[in-house]
């Protein structure tokens, strides 16, 4: 008996010592499937604007895309190498998981159903959003109370349903849902008449209120379900998670420390040590990613910190910075230190 304990001892000492080998070669698959292919691959709707949504000559831009854009910059040397996948609501989670797509970002919510059950991991909030209604200011409604009884609008393959229904019978209200599959659809069928109100994250409200004519639509104050969007990985792969979270991170510091893809150069001889974590001249932090050190001074110099992005992207929407702004702003976007 004791020569077959100490046997299973010896095994099992050998087993931890080769598990680690076998268990980086599992961690590192997404990075090197990107590295091999040269390419990241990013999967976005394609439908909303300020997110992802093509400009006049079929490029996607958006705050979805550019955050892809700043992970490729950091993996792969090179933001361009990022490529957008659109696709529908209801397969976005299946491609993530298949790994037809290295990450997602398309205006996806952080639940618990998600986080915990579709064998998916959120790696942070790029975008703190919350659903709502738009309705035309022909209608008069000027408060959700009013849609009792109402036709509503929504997208299939969302958190909308859900959150309506759940606001809905906290005030035992009725609603009859007009579940639609395709975003423009859907917005078609709201213009039309066929539904009394749209749902959606707020964020995208107010691009179909920029599209179809702020002067004729309203957004309704209530909020009925909190949005937190952002990106997601497979689970299962640490290290791809940590490249991802830790990309999102450094735009953020970036912007809180002042740091932007304009003066990012100038910061070289910077004696702030944090400042000079972000931009590679200390502290030789890329490695613990399996980058190199310039990774998170390539994001920003080539795609710009989240204030950047903002400015750029959701800016045109005319939606209100608000909660989005950066702590020392007194928002909540907010990173742990780089260091």
């Amino acid at each position: 008996m004791m020569r077959r304990i100490l046997a299973g001892t010896v095994l099992g000492l050998l087993v931890g010592v080769a598990l680690p080998d076998s268990a980086t070669a599992q961690i590192r698959g997404t990075m090197e499937r990107v590295r091999s292919r040269g390419e990241l691959r990013c999967g976005v709707l394609g439908t909303i604007f300020g997110f992802s949504f093509a400009d006049s000559s079929g490029t996607l831009r958006g705050l979805d895309v550019d955050s892809c854009r700043a992970i490729a910059a950091a993996v792969l040397g090179d933001a361009n190498k990022a490529r957008m996948v659109v696709l529908p609501t209801q397969s976005r989670f299946t491609a993530l998981q298949s790994g037809e797509v290295d990450v997602l970002y398309a205006n996806t919510t952080w639940t618990y159903g998600r986080d915990v059950g579709l064998g998916i991991s959120f790696t942070g909030v790029n975008y703190f959003d919350g659903q709502g209604f738009l309705v035309s200011r022909a209608s008069g409604i000027t408060h959700g109370e009013q849609l009792g009884g109402a036709t509503i609008c929504l997208l299939a393959g969302g958190s909308a349903e859900q959150n309506m229904g759940d606001w809905f019978r906290a005030r035992k209200l009725s609603f009859t849902p007009v579940i639609l599959e395709q975003q423009q659809e859907m917005v078609n069928a709201f213009a039309s008449g066929r539904c009394d109100a749209v749902t959606q994250d707020g964020s995208a409200l107010a691009a179909h209120r920029l599209r179809l004519g702020a002067d004729k639509y309203v957004i309704l104050p209530e909020v009925v379900g909190t949005e937190p969007l952002g990106g997601s990985v497979a689970k299962g792969d640490d290290q791809w998670f940590d490249v991802v979270r830790w990309v999102g991170n450094a735009q953020v510091i970036a912007e809180a420390l002042g740091v932007s893809s304009g003066n990012i150069d100038g910061m070289k001889n910077n004696a702030d040590p944090n400042i000079r974590r972000l931009i590679g001249q200390e502290g030789s932090l890329g490695k613990q990613l399996g980058l190199s050190d310039t990774w998170s001074y390539d994001a920003v110099k080539q795609v710009g910190n989240y204030g950047e992005m903002w400015d750029r992207d959701i800016g045109p929407t005319g939606v209100e910075r608000g909660r989005n702004r950066v702590w020392t702003q007194g928002g909540l976007q907010f990173s742990p230190p780089l260091r």
